[in-house]
């Protein structure tokens, strides 16, 4: 036994403090348990601290940038519109230096103890918790394990001063002149049109035949030709092979639609996924089942094979999403305490925070038809809403699609402004079994951009107002 291992029983011990962690936490504590948090970073997570919320301040940074430029088409000038970059990075870390505090109170006024190190499972009730030269011991009655993901790195493009993850991308010192992104998911469109806005030269390399796979060819034509109407260069169907480093920056070798290219830039990014922190914390050790890519095997109340341990987030399969380690974790922590709570993934939403946005959520119209659904579709214009042409944001759609027989509402798909926020409302929707006619018959505030979901409604059920019926 090291010099000074003690061992301190506890009650539930949460490992990892995102935003799958720390909701299991507070879920827990809520319900009468004493909790123990072990966090080897920051309380929050990547998400709070250098995820999600770092990268929405960044994007609504640029954003600010771009409409101060664009100010003149409204009647509006200001002179000459500057970036001090240093500033930009100072509030992005105000912003989330406020909620990771926030989270650290919250744990306070719940009563849930903090430890800082890294868990190591001895046994299937036993952690070790490694902080430099000091080790302890944690026995307890049940575990949450929500230790999330990490980017993944590709051999010929290791991490380095040159070759930046989302992290390093997220806190440069200075606007790169030049940048090349490999991948084009949510993370390297989002990242990508970041800089694009401030003025980087991008360079966009992604294998598939489209930008953001996953997501509806009509939403994202519209995403692409934002970010070509910045200057960015996007080559689909390009595999990046390898990549010298030269005085001043990097170049790539990539095979593009079957053609040998090559690109410069002051730095590559890369985006092309993430993997699961599972492998450094002893789980085959104790015999936990994973699956063959590292992922945590577990029933829909978060329960691995071994049946006082739970595993919530991005070490399980699914999307890693914040939002769906959240609700993982309020699961999990109702589970171990008795309730009969279990996973529904009827309706995770899943957005983007691109130009202009995009999100979906429950079905998409060939999904319901795969499955087959006769459905019914309704897709609304912004452009014939009189908020978004008010806020100079003509661009996108609101599309719902339902049973055609019954008028259940199955799913919805929005670009355009907002539909980080708009798309909820389907989400509860769909959650709670309503048809076209619910939404239809809800009074919708006007103006507004939410409205155009009661549109879409009206156009799905055969009697739209607002433009015409084909």
């Amino acid at each position: 036994m090291v010099v000074g291992e003690f061992t301190t029983e506890v009650d539930v011990l949460v490992i990892g403090a995102g935003p799958g962690g720390y909701v299991a936490a507070i879920r827990a504590a809520q319900l009468g348990k004493s909790v123990t948090v072990v966090e080897r970073g920051n309380l929050g997570g990547v998400c709070l601290n250098v995820g999600c919320i770092p990268s929405k301040a960044l994007i609504h940074a640029s954003h600010t940038f771009e409409q101060m430029k664009k100010a003149e088409q409204l009647g509006i000038s200001a002179g000459e519109v500057t970036v001090d970059f240093a500033k930009v990075q100072a509030w992005k870390e105000k912003v989330v230096n406020q909620l990771t505090g926030g989270v650290g109170s919250l744990f306070k006024g719940n009563k849930i103890q903090t430890v800082q190190g890294e868990a190591l499972f001895v046994s299937e009730n036993e952690v070790r918790v490694l902080n430099g030269y000091e080790v302890n011991r944690y026995k307890f009655n049940h575990c949450i394990i929500a230790t999330g993901s990490r980017p993944i790195e590709l051999p010929a493009f290791k991490f380095g001063e040159r070759v930046l993850s989302s992290t390093e991308a997220l806190n440069l010192t200075e606007i790169p002149k030049s940048l090349i992104v490999i991948g084009g998911g949510y993370i390297g469109i989002e990242l990508g049109s970041v800089y694009a806005r401030f003025g980087s030269k991008v360079t966009i390399l992604e294998g598939a035949d489209q930008i953001l796979p996953g997501f509806e060819p009509e939403m994202t034509r519209l995403v692409e030709r934002k970010l070509k109407k910045l200057q960015a260069e996007i080559h689909t169907k390009a595999l990046a092979k390898g990549m010298e480093e030269t005085k001043d920056g990097v170049v790539v070798t990539a095979e593009v639609k079957g053609e040998e290219k090559t690109f410069e830039a002051e730095y590559v990014l890369v985006t092309v996924g993430r993997r699961p922190n599972t492998d450094e914390l002893g789980l085959q050790d104790i015999g936990m089942k994973l699956t063959e890519k590292g992922y945590v095997v577990v029933d829909k109340q978060g329960q691995t094979s071994i049946p006082n341990v739970y595993a919530i987030g991005d070490i399980v399969e699914g999307p890693a999403l914040a939002h769906k380690a959240s609700y993982e974790g309020k699961v999990a922590a109702e589970a171990i305490a008795g309730h009969a709570s279990a996973v529904d993934y009827k309706a995770i939403p899943a957005v983007v925070f691109s130009d202009p946005e995009i999100a979906s959520v429950g079905l998409s119209e060939r999904e319901a038809k795969e499955q087959g659904i006769n459905c019914t579709v309704g897709r609304f214009p912004f452009a014939a809403n009189g908020r978004a042409l008010s806020v100079n944001a003509g661009e996108g759609f609101v599309k719902l699609v339902a049973d055609k027989e019954t008028g259940v509402v199955l799913g919805a798909q929005i670009v355009g402004p907002e539909a980080s926020n708009i798309i909820a409302e389907v989400g509860l929707a769909i959650e709670m079994g309503a048809t076209l006619e619910d939404i239809e018959l809800t009074i919708h505030a006007h103006p507004t951009l939410g409205e155009m979901v009661m549109e879409a409604a009206e156009l799905a059920a055969g009697h739209p107002i607002h433009v015409l019926n084909k």
